[in-house]
């Protein structure tokens, strides 16, 4: 019950930071409407939105979809993130529950569980 406990709390705590950091990321990336993804150019010929930019020599990659390709992979990871973050918070609640800490733990007996 104790390992059932730590774990679920510790995959909550690593969760949760991973929704605020993919949220924080969106957040940044749709506030400079993506010129922090094409940062790393050195080139003068990349406009101020990485949506119109055009692939250069002085960058390794091709820059006309990093945003939304970047925004289409962060979503679906945001969500997933947060939804592991809310089941590992029920684990970690049925391990305080089988512990007999909690607001249901003296509903259940130990012959119930």
């Amino acid at each position: 019950h104790w390992t059932l406990l730590s774990v679920s709390l510790l995959n909550c705590l690593l969760s949760t930071a991973c929704s605020v950091g993919l949220a924080l990321a969106v957040a940044l990336t749709v506030h400079s409407r993506g010129t922090h993804l094409v940062r790393g150019c050195n080139s003068s010929a990349l406009p101020l939105d990485a949506r119109s930019a055009i692939a250069t020599n002085d960058c390794p990659f091709n820059t006309t979809r990093i945003y939304d390709t970047a925004l289409a992979l962060w979503f679906p990871s945001l969500l997933l993130a947060a939804a592991e973050a809310v089941l590992s918070g029920r684990c970690c609640l049925v391990a305080l529950v089988f512990q007999g800490i909690g607001p249901c733990a003296h509903s259940y007996g130990k012959e119930q569980v």
